[in-house]
C-alpha cells in the first residue's frame, strides 16, 4: 500500500455551511467533499465521462449526479453507479479530528524510490 500524506482540507463546519459539497485543492489535486449524515467523503472533483465538476453536481444520499450528463458515482467507492459513465471516479482517504477534515494524498514518486515492477517482489 502507497504511502499517504495527510493534510488539512477544510472544516466540517465550513462544509456544513455550504450544505455539504465543497470543492477544495492540494497541490496537484482537484477534489470534492462531500458531508453525508456525520461522515465526510473526498473525490476527484472531475467526471470520468464529461470532465465535469461533480462539486457542481447533485448529492443525494451517498450518490453524487454529474450535473452535464447525470451520471452516478458512489462518493463512498468511487464506482459507477449509473449511465453514461464507466470508469469510476477516484476517491481519498478520509478522516476527521475534532472539526479538521484531513485527507490522505499519495506521496510522489521519486527516483530513489521507483515503483516496483512486476517480479521484481
Amino acid at each position: 500500500m502507497s504511502e499517504l500524506r495527510w493534510e488539512r482540507i477544510a472544516s466540517v463546519a465550513e462544509l456544513t455551511a455550504v450544505g455539504g459539497l465543497m470543492p477544495a485543492a492540494f497541490d496537484r489535486f482537484k477534489l470534492v467533499l462531500y458531508l453525508v449524515e456525520t461522515r465526510v467523503y473526498a473525490s476527484a472533483d472531475l467526471c470520468t465521462h464529461g470532465g465535469a465538476r461533480l462539486s457542481a453536481g447533485y448529492l443525494q444520499g451517498h450518490l453524487i449526479e454529474c450535473p452535464l450528463h447525470q451520471g452516478l458515482f458512489d462518493i463512498r467507492t468511487g464506482e459507477v453507479a449509473g449511465p453514461p459513465c464507466k470508469r469510476p471516479v477516484r476517491v481519498f482517504p478520509v478522516r476527521t479530528e475534532g472539526d479538521e477534515i484531513i485527507v490522505g494524498f499519495p506521496l510522489p514518486r521519486t527516483e530513489e524510490s521507483p515503483e516496483p515492477k512486476p517480479g521484481d517482489g
